[in-house]
């Protein structure tokens, strides 16, 4: 018999800018709707009610929605990139759904519909 893996998916979006810091200094300050698709699935293999999910996501989100990235204390020595934005963002949602007994396994992070960077959990 086949193990059935229930996965729960959530998509935000959160609008903040960022400007890429160079060898020769820091680019010109521009805003992105970030997409933030976080997938995860609950340990117990018991059902999560998805507002519980949403109002730990959106606890985290509001901490920097409208928000230059720059200017938050993990930014000022990272570079804002949407590689480094996804590994942040994965380890403040991770411990966050933990609480719910849930497991962040999948965390997609989009700049724009082009560009995304994701980070899975194997």
């Amino acid at each position: 018999m086949t193990e059935k893996y229930y996965t729960y998916k959530m998509k935000s979006y959160v609008n903040a800018s960022h400007a890429m810091r160079w060898a020769g200094g820091e680019g010109k300050q521009h805003n992105h709707t970030w997409e933030i698709v976080s997938e995860m699935h609950s340990k117990s293999n018991k059902m999560i009610v998805f507002n519980q999910i949403e109002k730990q996501l959106n606890g985290i989100f509001d901490t920097f929605a409208g928000q230059f990235l720059n200017t938050l204390p993990y930014f000022k020595t990272v570079n804002p990139t949407v590689e480094n934005v996804t590994v942040w963002l994965f380890n403040l949602i991770s411990p966050a759904l933990e609480e719910l007994g849930a497991e962040l396994v999948r965390l997609e992070v989009g700049e724009s519909p082009t560009r995304s960077y994701c980070i899975t959990v194997r």
